[in-house]
């Protein structure tokens, strides 16, 4: 068959179609976040009562939480649920930008709490479906980030050790599914481990409440070091590995003193060595790992590199290093919290408006993990890409047709991600609604 090939001058524009979904796969989440009562528990939560812009607060949040799953970095971008039919397979009441900027605003710090109880609540229902750790270990990894913003009327954003404009929000993450447990939007100049021990005080309750029942480990980097966070950890009873600055001169003494065959080859990169030792600082386990160039760069850093952590975990040396550095998953997180999605624009001048664009954000990125992990999309053991998530099964364009009373939403033929979608799409619908 002959195909016949238009110019592209010779194609005509119109918006003019309104029974178009743009993000058609939005109906993926938007059926999870029915099946969770997420609209009940925003209702029963979030109290906004005598503040500008605070009524109906669950259709405000579902409409910016939805926004920000379908890639929203800026109020403005809520609009593309406004379009075509888009707002047909939503079920809430779609609020324009201009709304949701009034009910930002309305937040303070004690109405942010409040979105943390969210947070918490739609875990828990979550996890309640498969998801919840239960008496299988659970591992959180806590680390921060800077949110970077222009101009000089952003409440609290100040230049940080990073040297740029900005927040620093501090986040635990479950490592295996990615999911954000807990989040603090902070201010810029607040330093790595500011507010850590209370956090920590409120993590973990949140994860008992939230279903799980085992063993609880916290990895931290260096920049979080505090004696008083580890006899935090120890009075609780969680395990942990925290990076210390390895070239501090109490620490550097202690390395100095490892004897050279106490150093285990462990697997690196090509182009370099690493070696694993273990020692004791200030009562507790500390376990260093060096590691410097080999081959023709060598002469370019011929001298030992050395990072430590001091941990309460047992079994050999090598396997805990390597338990430490998987602590990186984190930035997985990170990075999707940012990259074209909630975290990637801070938008109020308000600093308790972010924090509450925070925590939605936070929804948002749960939601994703959470589909695709129950809709059976993503397997356990394979750690979810939102950006990967967006395109293959958020970004569909769709048309709603009517016949004899049925609706149908009709997507493109030959889509890659078809069978998964369906497949994921029945599995979500066959979940029994989470009561509140």
């Amino acid at each position: 068959m002959t195909q016949s090939y238009q110019k592209l001058e010779a194609i005509e524009v119109a918006f003019d179609d309104e029974n178009l979904v743009a993000n058609a796969g939005l109906l993926l989440v938007s059926t999870l976040a029915s099946k969770l009562g997420l609209a009940d528990v925003i209702a029963d939560k979030v109290d906004l009562t005598g503040r500008v812009g605070g009524a109906n607060p669950a259709s405000k949040s579902l409409t910016l939480i939805h926004a920000m799953v379908a890639g929203a970095s800026h109020i403005d971008h809520v609009d593309m649920l406004r379009a075509g039919a888009s707002s047909k397979v939503l079920p809430f009441h779609v609020v324009a930008p201009s709304t949701l900027g009034t009910y930002l605003r309305s937040f303070t710090f004690g109405h942010v709490r409040q979105l943390d109880e969210v947070i918490e609540e739609e875990l828990a229902k979550a996890w309640s479906l498969g998801m919840a750790p239960g008496d299988d270990p659970l591992v959180i990894d806590i680390d921060s980030t800077i949110c970077e913003v222009s101009g000089y009327h952003k409440q609290g954003a100040a230049y940080g050790y990073t040297k740029k404009l900005g927040y620093h929000p501090i986040l635990a993450v479950r490592s295996d599914t990615g999911e954000v447990l807990h989040c603090r939007m902070r201010k810029g100049s607040a330093n790595t481990q500011r507010g850590t021990k209370r956090f920590v005080q409120e993590l973990i309750p949140r994860c008992r409440r939230a279903g799980a029942n085992g063993k609880i480990t916290i990895r931290f980097d260096s920049g979080y070091q505090s004696e008083a966070t580890l006899k935090e950890l120890e009075r609780l009873g969680i395990s942990y590995t925290m990076a210390v600055h390895a070239n501090a001169k109490g620490i550097r003494s202690l390395v100095e003193a490892i004897d050279s065959d106490s150093w285990t080859p462990i697997d690196y990169t090509e182009n370099g060595e690493a070696q694993v030792a273990e020692t004791t600082y200030k009562g507790r386990r500390l376990i260093i790992r060096r590691t410097r160039l080999i081959g023709d760069q060598a002469e370019l850093f011929p001298n030992w590199r050395y990072f430590g952590f001091v941990t309460d975990l047992e079994g050999p040396a090598i396997e805990v290093d390597q338990f430490h550095r998987n602590r990186a998953r984190i930035e997985l997180s990170i990075k999707d919290l940012k990259e074209g999605a909630g975290l990637e624009h801070v938008p109020s001048g308000k600093f308790h408006a972010n924090g509450a664009w925070l925590a939605h954000a936070v929804i948002a990125h749960n939601l994703i993990r959470q589909a695709s992990y129950l809709g059976e999309i993503t397997p356990a053991e394979s750690m979810v890409i939102a950006r990967s998530f967006r395109r293959n099964f958020i970004s569909l364009v769709g048309r709603l047709v009517n016949r004899s009373g049925k609706i149908t939403l009709r997507t493109p033929a030959r889509w890659p991600w078809a069978e998964a979608f369906m497949r994921a799409l029945i599995t979500l619908r066959a979940l029994e609604p989470v009561p509140i």
